[in-house]
């Protein structure tokens, strides 16, 4: 794991502290790597939503926000179905032997949140690519990207991730019966529904 991913999963697991500059130097002898790789990780990660700005040249944790994921899963629940409204018709066997392939690895217990946020990605990812619309994708890719940051609250207090396997199964299924009206409906659903839960539960840890 390079010092990017490493920082992204101790951001996951609450290892790192929110809303408080990130110290070039402390990360430096966290991780065990030269100031150089980390700054770099630093930048990349701002750039890429994990991080935000704290004073003039510092980053921090962000807050984990219910507003941000209500936005996240609203964005996507429009553009995603609408991504894959275009590919549905183009989707053949390669496509979906390739998205089996990955719940076969998503079943994997040993995976880490990140390597599972990304291969949740990718799940769905070579199912939209048929659609061959190359801006949509790109956008509805930088949502999942930030969608990944909470990830450590689904699969953990929340219990969500077996929810969600049977979920991809149950997609490819209706996609396997040619019953598109059914997986798009599915597919909001399968988005609303985990929107819904992580947005809720943040708005009771706000509260208190």
């Amino acid at each position: 794991m390079n010092i990017k991913e490493a920082i992204k999963e101790d951001i996951l697991n609450n290892q790192l502290p929110r809303g408080v500059p990130l110290r070039q130097v402390e990360l430096s002898e966290r991780y065990k790597v030269s100031r150089i790789p980390v700054r770099d990780a630093l930048l990349s990660l701002k750039a890429e939503g994990w991080l935000s700005a704290h004073g003039k040249a510092g980053v921090m944790v962000p807050e984990f926000r219910w507003e941000e994921a209500e936005d996240l899963y609203l964005m996507r629940s429009r553009l995603e179905c609408l991504l894959f409204e275009m590919a549905f018709d183009r989707i053949g066997e390669t496509e979906l032997k390739a998205a089996r392939l990955i719940l076969s690895e998503l079943n994997q217990e040993s995976l880490s949140l990140i390597q599972y946020g990304e291969m949740n990605w990718h799940f769905h990812s070579v199912l939209y690519q048929a659609a061959n619309r190359g801006a949509l994708h790109q956008v509805v890719e930088g949502l999942n990207e930030k969608v990944i940051r909470y990830l450590g609250f689904q699969y953990g207090p929340l219990g969500y991730r077996v929810e969600s396997e049977q979920q991809h199964e149950e997609l490819l299924w209706l996609i396997e019966q040619n019953d598109k009206q059914g997986a798009l409906i599915f597919l909001q659903q399968h988005i609303e529904e985990a929107g819904k839960l992580l947005t809720e539960y943040l708005k009771s840890q706000a509260s208190q």
